[in-house]
């Protein structure tokens, strides 16, 4: 049976409103009973200011997309494959692109869309552990290979009051003091994990939690291959939903909370120069090999974050290529596809760090980076020159001015 998306009548929730529409572009037929996934959306405003707020339907089968606007009550996008736009991206919180437009899906708008997706696409929390984050492209590169998203990431250093405050738990155990000393010790990277039964399946990757038995009962996890001991086991995962709520919420608070309990950036903003892995590369499982690569090459890692930048913030950040380089139009699209992860980026190179950095990453075209440099970043994980992998300061005094946009600007 064919009809006018359901005779006119408009989702909201799980019973079509009783209000009538009227389409002021025509509407397809659809195949009664074909698989869509619907969603309540909002998209900011630039020119108005506003946040407008949308139902967003997904059609599986042709990866197409259909949006209405509730506060005007009409079709505002009539059905239209979109590029980019995946299942694997439907999930509370994430921001998807639709005609560049930079849509938050912020709740379900039909019962069968939360029982399916909320089903395939919990939550939890991972944090890499001082002792493991020198190995923390290996890490991530076995986090993607076993499906999970990384959907949120960012490198911070604890004080003792905010690790007191996140192992609350375990306060008056004896182990607790030296915990917090050992948490403290150095850098650590706190993550968003996305899968079915993400909470249950991160845990049996990580392993029993003393290393050593780790690597006698389950030789493949994370803490038998990463981890030392009962205490340097490599990473950390939540035991239950509620945990993983409370602890991204610690790291990734959804509302402003005191900069006392805000964890601080671990960037240096001095003699570095600033490297982001695109969306592309990160939706291609890159990313993981991408900081291996870094990391072989002698280069540090000092500092990184996930960002979903919106267009205003990519056409900022790439001010200077604009009437410079016919691919701008195209780099921007690229940065606000998806998640991009920043980073700063040091070594002994000291001043000459960006340079050093820059002849590493190769030139712009990936084509020309494989003849010419083909141990390159972009020889090795570029597709074309929009897509090509990672963006990297290309003169020394632009790195820490772009390492500060990220770590200081954007915050």
């Amino acid at each position: 049976m064919c009809t006018k998306h359901r005779s006119g009548d408009v989702r909201t929730d799980d019973k079509p409103s009783r209000r009538p529409v009227t389409f002021t572009v025509p509407v397809k037929c659809y195949i009664m009973g074909e698989a869509r996934y619907i969603f309540h959306a909002e998209w900011y405003d630039p020119v108005s200011a506003t946040v407008k707020k949308f139902q967003l339907s997904f059609f599986p089968r042709d990866k197409s997309v259909e949006m209405y606007d509730l506060r005007a009550q009409r079709l505002f996008l009539k059905r239209l494959p979109v590029e980019g736009v995946e299942e694997r991206d439907l999930y509370l919180g994430n921001t998807i692109v639709v005609l560049s437009r930079q849509l938050k899906l912020i709740d379900y708008a039909d019962a069968t869309t939360r029982e399916q997706i909320g089903s395939r696409r919990q939550r939890t929390f991972a944090m890499v552990k001082p002792d493991a984050v020198h190995r923390l492209g290996e890490v991530v590169d076995v986090i993607q290979s076993h499906n999970f998203e990384i959907s949120q990431m960012k490198m911070v250093q604890l004080d003792k009051s905010q690790a007191a405050a996140f192992y609350r738990e375990h306060e008056g155990r004896p182990f607790f003091t030296p915990l917090l000393d050992y948490i403290t010790s150095g850098p650590v990277v706190a993550m968003e994990l996305i899968t079915t039964d993400a909470v249950k399946r991160w845990r049996e990757l990580l392993g029993p939690t003393d290393a050593e038995a780790a690597r006698q009962d389950a030789p493949e996890t994370v803490r038998a291959r990463f981890g030392q001991d009962k205490q340097s086991n490599a990473a950390h995962g939540s035991d239950s939903d509620i945990s993983a709520t409370r602890e991204i919420e610690f790291f990734f608070p959804s509302t402003r909370v005191s900069d006392v309990m805000v964890p601080q950036t671990t960037a240096s903003f001095a003699n570095s120069t600033c490297c982001i892995i695109k969306p592309h590369a990160i939706a291609n499982g890159n990313m993981g090999d991408i900081m291996k690569a870094i990391k072989d090459e002698g280069f540090e890692i000092s500092a990184l974050q996930m960002f979903r930048m919106d267009k205003v913030q990519a056409e900022e950040f790439l001010e200077v290529y604009k009437g410079v380089v016919p691919e701008y139009p195209g780099m921007i699209q690229q940065l606000v596809s998806g998640p991009s992860l920043a980073m700063e980026i040091t070594s002994i190179h000291g001043a000459d760090t960006p340079t050093k950095f820059r002849e590493f990453v190769g030139p712009s075209d990936p084509v020309v980076a494989r003849e010419l440099r083909p141990h390159s970043l972009r020889a090795r994980f570029g597709e074309d020159k929009v897509k090509n992998a990672v963006h990297c300061s290309d003169l020394p005094e632009d790195g820490p001015l772009e390492v500060e946009y990220f770590f200081k600007i954007l915050q």
